[in-house]
């Protein structure tokens, strides 16, 4: 088979446990790459950010096969393409996003592709939409991570996994669109419809729930209530637009304190830390008639106790929110615009970068809730 050398965080193993500098269940591999087959591309990875759903696998609170290549949130430039490629070419530059879309199923056609049958299904197994895996080392495949694995200096991905951007978007910037912006933002405009002079309260402030602030905000949304237990990340989130800040650590009563900054709760109240007891504060601080809307991932063995009677009587609404509900064609170019009319400054998520040596104590950083948005820069490696 032929293909090219890449290096490539590879996860080992579930269930590790932090600290993982030191560790041995991510070290960086060289693999040989596939050419892109039909329908496929192949990207050289510019920036690539950290995020909760890598941590979720490597401790394996979301079950994946290994050994597989980590990461899916990325921006990168198109080398080469397989057949069947014809809108994009080599040298455009682009988003990677976390499903990838197959543009034929009942979901992609009722326009939903977050909730493509077939992505999900590809995800789940560590594959690509057209089958198989295309890191490989002595015979042994590597699984691909939601159909990107961008901890890597070249990857393959479905054409359905990328949305092409202008090269004026810078790679730092671009990369947190195909996640943590795609998915906070989403969740405030595509999923909770939050409008002008309604509230929310946004819980867990990393880089999806610093994103759903910034929407909020930006919707004309009032009062924008942000809870966390990490003061430079509540501190953020008052400079990106949140008018009332809660530090759930220092709180005693967290849905109090909600509904009085709200004048007796919420209409649109978000979870994203990906916590089952965290969202039942959620939908305890939201208002009759209001929207509660799950947008972390938590472990699938996790179970909540919501007052059902709530959903009639009061009226309330719990909704989930898988990747901001987006439609990546059409939303990654809306929030570039607003980023690039200085609407949506999405820099400011931005920790520090990294090279792949620092990958393991990035992840520690991760885990302990110090960062908001580590890019791995694999040029820097």
């Amino acid at each position: 088979m032929s293909g090219v050398e890449t290096r490539a965080a590879v996860l080992w193993r579930l269930g590790a446990e932090p600290p993982y500098a030191g560790g041995d269940a991510l070290t960086v591999e060289s693999l040989t790459l596939a050419e892109p087959g039909a329908g496929e591309l192949l990207v050289r990875i510019e920036a690539a950010g950290l995020c909760h759903s890598d941590l979720s696998v490597i401790n394996g609170s979301r079950p994946r096969p290994t050994p597989m290549v980590l990461g899916h949130e990325a921006a990168g430039v198109v080398e080469s393409v397989g057949p069947g490629v014809i809108d994009v070419a080599p040298g455009d530059h682009v988003v990677m996003t976390f499903v990838p879309s197959c543009g034929h199923c009942l979901e992609c056609a009722a326009g939903r592709p977050a909730m493509c049958t077939v992505g999900a299904a590809a995800n789940g197994a560590g594959r690509l939409v057209a089958g198989g895996t295309r890191f490989a080392r002595d015979g042994v495949g590597f699984a691909h991570h939601l159909g990107v694995s961008a901890f890597a200096e070249r990857t393959v991905v479905s054409r359905g996994s990328v949305v092409v951007v202008p090269p004026s978007v810078p790679f730092d910037v671009a990369a947190m669109l195909g996640c943590a912006v795609l998915t906070g933002f989403g969740a405030a405009v595509n999923t909770a419809g939050v409008r002008p002079g309604e509230s929310m309260v946004v819980f867990g402030l990393g880089g999806v729930g610093l994103s759903a602030v910034m929407a909020a905000a930006l919707a004309g949304a009032h009062p924008v209530v942000a809870v966390d237990t990490v003061e430079s990340k509540l501190s953020l989130a008052s400079s990106l637009g949140a008018t009332a800040v809660i530090d759930a650590g220092a709180t005693d009563d967290v849905v109090s304190a909600v509904r009085d900054a709200t004048g007796g709760g919420a209409d649109h109240a978000l979870e994203c830390v990906g916590s089952a007891a965290v969202l039942e504060t959620a939908f305890a601080a939201t208002a009759r008639g209001g929207c509660t809307v799950a947008v972390g991932l938590p472990d699938p063995s996790h179970r909540s106790a919501l007052p059902a009677v709530t959903l009639t009587g009061e009226g309330r609404v719990l909704r989930g929110s898988y990747m901001g509900s987006a439609a990546p064609a059409r939303d990654i170019p809306r929030l570039i615009r607003l980023w690039e009319a200085g609407k949506l400054p999405v820099e400011r998520l931005r920790t520090g970068d990294i090279a792949f040596a620092g990958l393991p104590a990035a992840f520690d950083e991760l885990a302990a809730g110090r960062a908001v948005r580590q890019l791995l820069i694999p040029s820097a490696s």
